[in-house]
């Protein structure tokens, strides 16, 4: 029994010694890590707004800084299994980096689709910051490209469209040079005047501020006739891209001067 107590004795004073050994190295590491963190960011940052001064396209630019943090992140914990003695694992991580990739990708499938979807949005560039856009039922103005989402703002709401969703499915940019797409359609009743009608549009769309001429085409077409004689004037025109807010007041402007325009000149609205 004495024997017993003594081999205990020993072997915690093994681990302790051991734990004592290590501590060193496990707050070496941690210090690391957090080093790395702090670095990786404010490279992140730098490299963030010396990207957006150079480059046109703001989106690709922050998409490229928060890549460059990621990776620099990833090398400082490679760094720290090294410190704590445990480089197998980490000859292991960049050895085996196909087979990993493979199990990982295969475990984590939606990450690592919606990740290689964002890189592919990044560089192909289907829309910029500021853009509206519209996918899976969704319509908003773009404020954000993540590695693993887009943010999308719509009426006052925050909207997160994986990207791979965005690669897969029908994407509608209405943004052209920094000019945006407003429709909308008024009914006519049936045996108006309806090249009057679109004469009337025309002039108040060639009269308004917030319409622009320049390289875009403007319109007022009668698109269909449906049931009941209701003739249907389908009105389009280009505005410069403004916030969301900003574009459905003008939106709403633009609207109701068509509409009291045609009450004025005796058209029945349908």
């Amino acid at each position: 029994m004495e024997n017993f107590f003594q081999d205990v004795i020993s072997h915690l004073e093994g681990y302790y010694n051991s734990i004592v050994d290590l501590t060193p190295k496990f707050i070496l590491a941690i210090l690391v890590v957090l080093v790395s963190w702090f670095i990786a960011s404010r490279i992140g940052i730098f490299a963030g707004n010396r990207l957006k001064a150079k480059m046109h396209d703001r989106l690709l630019a922050v998409f490229i800084a928060r890549l460059i943090k990621s990776v620099l992140i990833i090398i400082g914990i490679l760094f720290m299994f090294r410190i704590i003695g445990l480089e197998g694992v980490a000859q292991s991580m960049l050895a085996g980096a196909g087979i990993s990739a493979f199990v990982i990708g295969f475990a984590l499938k939606d990450i690592g689709e919606n990740f290689l979807a964002g890189i592919l949005l990044a560089f192909k560039r289907p829309f910029s910051i500021g853009d509206i856009i519209e996918s899976n039922g969704v319509k908003g103005e773009v404020i954000n490209l993540n590695l693993r989402d887009t943010e999308v703002k719509s009426d006052s709401k925050i909207i997160y469209i994986p990207n791979a969703l965005l690669i897969k499915n029908t994407l509608i940019n209405y943004n052209s040079e920094g000019f945006l797409l407003q429709t909308f359609t008024v009914g006519l009743e049936y045996g108006s005047d309806y090249t009057r009608a679109i004469e009337l549009v025309k002039e108040i769309l060639g009269n308004s501020e917030e319409v622009t001429q320049k390289d875009h085409e403007n319109a007022a077409v009668i698109t269909d006739v449906i049931p009941g004689g209701i003739i249907q004037l389908n009105i389009r025109y280009w505005v410069k891209t403004a916030s969301t807010t900003e574009n459905s007041e003008c939106r709403s402007k633009i609207i109701a001067v068509v509409l009291n325009k045609l009450k004025e000149n005796e058209f029945v609205l349908k």
